[in-house]
């Protein structure tokens, strides 16, 4: 026999009080832009109210992390969104940048037992990154809010489990 963990009402609505930071590349703006209203609509549809959300800027996608970082630290913060757009050059700089945000990410995460929603693009050229900001494969900033919108309600339904 196993038991399944599922958010109740009382902890979604306690999630959907929480201030959530939305983290926005400024390097290919046309892009990550779509990508942040693609977020915010998902996180009003899915109960956060627009109050709550905090859009914070940096330069690029190397910034996210260093954003992040300080943002998950803040004990008003339940989660944060990270987007941006890294397209492939002639170079491997693409994959570098992919890689160590990727990972940071993922480790600030861990280290502050708070979800960060993965948002950066990782395409070969423009079309695939306007395909994946409001396209016809979606919008990934809307992806990633209801990703973190789950994993808050998860996270409040497993701290119930462990008391």
């Amino acid at each position: 026999m196993h038991k399944e963990i599922t958010a109740t009402k009382a902890q979604i609505d306690s999630a959907n009080s929480s201030t959530v930071a939305i983290v926005v590349s400024q390097y290919n703006d046309q892009i990550t832009n779509k990508l942040c209203h693609g977020a915010i609509e998902a996180l009003v549809q899915g109960g956060i109210a627009r109050e709550k959300i905090l859009i914070t800027r940096v330069p690029g996608a190397w910034e996210l992390p260093f954003a992040a970082q300080r943002l998950v630290a803040a004990r008003s913060i339940a989660g944060v969104i990270a987007l941006g757009a890294v397209i492939k050059g002639e170079t491997t700089h693409d994959q570098h940048i992919n890689r160590a945000v990727s990972t940071a990410l993922m480790q600030l995460s861990l280290d502050h037992n708070k979800p960060i929603a993965f948002g950066l693009l990782t395409v070969n050229n423009l079309e695939q990154a306007l395909h994946r900001s409001g396209g016809n494969k979606g919008n990934k900033g809307e992806e990633c809010a209801q990703a973190l919108l789950g994993c808050l309600q998860l996270g409040k339904a497993l701290d119930e489990f462990h008391e």
